[in-house]
């Protein structure tokens, strides 16, 4: 039985972050289970709100399970960017190891409130049930998508005085009695079409750390220099997300089958061509989080 609560208390021991990826697909799936795999790691699965809609909530979750079940491999599924308690439920009943209930563009107070009612829900379902479904809560506002970006979208938690605070994030983790928290710490959703994104505070995240003692998620990862990710992880930071370069490599793996084989029509003929790239993405990413 793989937990990822334990999981998560081996990755801060070790000074190592667990990989977050996201999928829309099957091709996207086996590369990154595919990677997990050959480096002998444990990886999250995310799916949005999105791109369960497309796949399928009990269906992802099912498809997690029997891989997981299969392959004896910790694998685990999080709800990602989830907006409503009705959601939050959903995924929840449908068996996911995770759930994040984004309220970071709210004021303190109202993302307080409204996360308290998620964390009492999975609660008593995680009494009721036997299960240990996490709760993860987003502090401060960090862009609500994994695209490519030409600009800082306006709105953002970029500037200094607009970050997450330690003080605000020990409240709201005492206060809601989330397990896992996403700060923003000058990190962004996308990533820019030609340069790194901006740079994050090493810093914050270290104080954010000291103050919360929750276990701290790093969103928006594609387009962050390696270094940075070296050096968060140090600071305090036990998961990593990363969907947009995810995205980038099935468009390209795409491309790559059908520039080879240009009358292919068979899918699964093709998709295997997306699954490599984002294996080779997740890869890397995994060499970086665990520094293998």
């Amino acid at each position: 039985m793989f937990s990822l609560r334990q999981e998560l208390a081996r990755a801060r021991q070790a000074k190592i972050a667990l990989g977050h990826f996201n999928i829309s697909d099957l091709a996207g799936f086996k590369g990154i289970v595919a990677a997990a795999v050959a480096n002998k790691v444990p990886v999250m699965i995310g799916v949005s709100e999105g791109e369960r809609a497309f796949v399928g909530v009990r269906q992802v979750a099912a498809l997690v399970k029997s891989t997981r079940d299969e392959l004896q491999i910790p694998l685990f599924l999080n709800a990602d960017h989830t907006h409503s308690l009705e959601k939050i439920q959903e995924a929840v009943e449908a068996g996911f190891d995770e759930v994040l209930f984004d309220a970071g563009k709210e004021t303190l107070e109202e993302n307080i409130e409204e996360t308290k009612k998620v964390v009492a829900f999975v609660k008593d379902y995680n009494a009721a049930h036997g299960t240990d479904v996490l709760v993860e809560g987003e502090l401060g506002y960090i862009g609500g998508g994994s695209v490519i970006l030409d600009r800082i979208p306006e709105g953002i938690s970029i500037k200094p005085e607009d970050l997450t605070k330690p003080e605000d994030a020990a409240r709201f983790v005492r206060e809601t009695g989330i397990d896992m928290l996403a700060p923003a710490v000058g990190n962004i959703h996308g990533m820019f079409a030609d340069a790194p994104n901006p740079n994050i505070d090493i810093e914050r995240i270290r104080a954010i750390a000291a103050a919360t003692g929750a276990y701290l998620v790093l969103h928006g990862g594609s387009g962050i220099l390696n270094e940075q990710f070296k050096l968060a992880i140090a600071a305090g930071i036990s998961v990593v997300h990363i969907n947009t370069e995810l995205r980038l490599a099935w468009r390209r793996g795409v491309d790559l089958a059908l520039m080879s084989h240009p009358k292919e029509i068979t899918p699964y003929k093709i998709l295997p061509e997306v699954a490599h790239e984002i294996e080779r993405v997740v890869d890397e990413n995994i060499k970086i989080f665990s520094f293998v």
